[in-house]
């Protein structure tokens, strides 16, 4: 289950491990989110990192010693944020997913997330090649907030 606050409606919604249709929408456009660990030593780690959605998962990768890796390694949760600003405030809008991690290092999967992140972003594979060795981390949704989705 995952709940969903809508700050400026001031609305909740639950469902199973799936985003809102809208809210996948919006994370899905938009071209860099920020994901947000902890480690064993709770200091909080944020980055921002080039993204899919697949299967109502968020999904991006890493280098395998990359600090967010080695945070998800002792602690698998993360925080996913996209967010639109606007100097008119009443436009702002955005989502936050918490969720449970998981590393993805070979494999049919690994190949089939890698070639969801080069279809998104072409210029992936001659910049910042993805091999095997590498990470594919999947973030599933367990808790959604969302807010400005009218």
């Amino acid at each position: 289950m995952y709940l969903t606050i809508d700050a400026r409606a001031g609305r909740a919604y639950t469902g199973r491990m799936r985003l809102k249709k809208q809210v996948e929408k919006l994370v899905a456009r938009e071209r860099v989110c920020r994901v947000a660990t902890t480690g064993r030593s709770g200091v909080p780690h944020l980055v921002p990192v080039c993204h899919v959605v697949a299967d109502g998962k968020v999904v991006f990768a890493s280098g395998g010693k990359a600090r967010k890796v080695r945070n998800l390694r002792a602690n698998p949760h993360a925080t996913v944020t996209v967010d639109l600003y606007s100097d008119d405030w009443s436009n702002l809008k955005g989502v936050m997913i918490q969720g449970r991690a998981e590393l993805i290092e070979r494999g049919p999967r690994f190949r089939k997330l890698r070639s969801a992140l080069y279809e998104k972003y072409p210029q992936y594979p001659d910049e910042a090649g993805i091999e095997e060795g590498g990470v594919i981390v999947e973030v599933t949704p367990e808790h959604v907030f969302s807010w400005g989705m009218d």
